[in-house]
């Protein structure tokens, strides 16, 4: 039985376009693809998926936990019309913020289509009316001009530059109101 068999069949939502599932050890092939983009190394980071066990354990001692916890975690993104695996959206317990984080990274073949909006919107929703959170925050860094234009369009606002805990990098922060 996997993870996604276990998890309550509600935790799987629908947009018009999309199939917004949590992920699953399933997932493990696409999370390392993902992972590995030239894009998603630049703009969220090297996670140190560098095999698909890699992204089974990732999955395993990242993703799961957070979901047993708090029920709300990282989802995979589908379309409908054909299947396919095409991003992830999910909202994070994350180590240096005090507010969950929103995150949202897509193969680039999928982006410019609305489908991040798409997905982000329902699962910041999700988030504030399913789990009753006040807040919630998210992350970029500063020449990442696309995530920064759908974070403002979820309705986040810049607040200021934050650090995160063993990384350099100071990243704009952005907090629903």
């Amino acid at each position: 039985m996997t993870q996604r068999n276990l998890l309550d069949e509600n935790s799987v939502y629908e947009t018009e376009r999309l199939i917004i599932q949590p992920v699953s050890v399933d997932d493990r092939e696409f999370i390392f693809e993902l992972y590995n983009r030239p894009k998603f190394i630049q703009y969220i980071g090297n996670r140190g998926v560098n095999s698909i066990a890699d992204a089974e354990n990732y999955i395993i001692n990242r993703f799961l936990p957070q979901f047993e916890k708090s029920g709300f975690g990282n989802y995979v993104v589908v379309t409908k019309d054909k299947g396919e695996k095409i991003g992830a959206v999910g909202i994070f317990e994350r180590e240096g913020l005090d507010v969950v984080d929103i995150g949202f990274s897509l193969l680039e073949e999928f982006e410019g289509k609305g489908y991040a909006y798409e997905a982000a919107e329902k699962v910041k929703s999700i988030g504030m009316d399913i789990y009753g959170l006040l807040k919630i925050s998210a992350i970029t860094s500063k020449d990442n001009f696309s995530s920064q234009s759908l974070i403002k369009k979820l309705g986040l606002e810049f607040k200021n530059y934050v650090t995160l805990p063993n990384d350099d990098e100071e990243l704009m922060y952005f907090e629903t109101n």
